[in-house]
């Protein structure tokens, strides 16, 4: 059994890969100036470039925690997150209201998921 952990800077590894298992850390999106719907939509691009990196896919998510700056933002960000998740293939999740990083940030996620074995 080995940890593998790609891009790993001085505080966290993006994504970090054990025994079939790859947690990806908290994602936001692109622009923090977007409204709640278009930082949604971009957190998730992310994502799905982040897990088809460490050998997965949306499908192959486990676990989502997903911590929004205000929860009137959370029907809009649902919208979204609800079109983007493969039906069927829902993931466990949990959506808290967070204080941020940065005051611009609406939405950050965390996912974890299995590995894709061929």
């Amino acid at each position: 059994m080995s940890i593998e952990r790609i891009e790993v800077g001085q505080r966290m590894s993006r994504i970090v890969k054990n025994n079939g298992t790859i947690y990806l850390c908290g994602q936001v999106a692109v622009d923090s100036s977007a409204d709640i719907k278009e930082q949604t939509r971009t957190t998730l691009e992310k994502i799905e470039t982040l897990l088809a990196q460490a050998g997965s896919d949306k499908h192959n998510m486990l676990s989502v925690t997903i911590y929004v700056r205000d929860m009137k933002d959370f029907s809009a960000m649902n919208k979204i997150w609800d079109a983007w998740v493969p039906e069927g293939a829902a993931p466990a999740r949990a959506c808290v209201e967070a204080r941020m990083a940065s005051p611009e940030l609406l939405v950050e996620m965390s996912v974890v998921a299995a590995e894709i074995v061929a």
